[in-house]
């Protein structure tokens, strides 16, 4: 991978990843990837690919694996069972700081930001831009606020003050923070843990509409979510997850949101659940009429 810095007026230096692919290249590939906790099996043949200018959707609800299977793309777990392949190249990535070095970004649901800081301190918090030598050094407070506002502005975020405390910011507003810093500090592949989980529908739609964005400028997006409404509108293709094991691995052109609705919701399960109900509460039961139209 190769590196760029972007040098602030006074000689101060931020190093920056970059690794520019051609959209449609395969930054990752797992190939029947596994985890084993001892004899406690918490994911079992998994296969999908993340593509530079593409999202890949990874689905599923609590307990279906999704936690495991980004633990193991960011580099905090190692997987024991399959192929991990980055750039082609059979990979065991060690620790996070190993898959930042790969251009793999992860940002989770809880953001890890310090509320009471601004903006542009919480966008270069561990790699700020200094200027100076020896001890004049000192932070170059001017550079940092031009590119975190700059920076915001190219993923379409327009904050009046990057000063202001982060933790005034909304939930979607943070998110899409945390999206642009990546983006800046070289992310070839951003993997977003549940960003919609905890914000109401017009906040989810910002988000959405920044996933967009990272993905028109090239990146690979892996977007986990139990929400198949938020992922199909910028999905390009789809991983389900169900108790540790894929349910399939689809592009778009293949699936229809009732599809992937229906396999979320265990289609086959559901049907089961209302001709049980039927026998039990009757045919005309609200709760059976109301499992019937999900199915259907």
């Amino acid at each position: 991978m190769s590196k760029t810095s972007n040098q602030s007026t006074d000689g101060g230096t931020a190093t920056v990843l970059t690794a520019p692919a051609a959209n449609g290249t395969a930054v990752i590939e797992v190939k029947d990837i596994g985890k084993r906790y001892g004899n406690i099996i918490a994911l079992s043949d998994v296969s999908t690919s993340v593509r530079a200018g593409e999202v890949t959707c990874v689905l599923g609800d609590n307990g279906a694996g999704k936690s495991t299977f980004i633990k193991i793309l960011a580099g905090a777990h190692e997987h024991s069972d399959g192929s991990l392949l980055i750039d082609g190249e059979a990979t065991t990535l060690s620790s996070p700081r190993a898959a930042l070095e790969l251009g793999i970004a992860t940002v989770y649901q809880d953001l890890a930001v310090v509320p009471l800081m601004p903006v542009w301190r919480n966008f270069f918090l561990g790699s700020e831009i200094t200027k100076g030598v020896g001890p004049f050094k000192k932070l170059d407070v001017d550079e940092m606020k031009r590119i975190t506002k700059d920076e915001l502005a190219a993923m379409g975020i327009d904050l009046r003050d990057v000063e202001q405390p982060i933790g005034t910011l909304s939930g979607g507003e943070r998110q899409c923070v945390a999206i642009a810093r990546a983006v800046y500090f070289g992310a070839r592949v951003l993997i977003l843990d549940e960003p919609t989980a905890a914000l109401g529908v017009k906040q989810s739609g910002v988000v959405l509409k920044y996933i967009a964005k990272a993905r028109d400028r090239g990146l690979g997006v892996v977007f986990i979510t139990h929400n198949p409404h938020h992922a199909y509108p910028v999905g390009d293709r789809f991983m389900l997850l169900r108790r540790g094991k894929s349910m399939g691995d689809f592009p778009k052109a293949e699936m229809t949101l009732e599809e992937l609705t229906s396999m979320m919701a265990g289609g086959a399960e559901l049907e089961s659940l209302a001709h049980e109900l039927e026998k039990t509460m009757g045919p005309d039961s609200e709760v059976a009429q109301t499992l019937k139209a999900d199915v259907t």
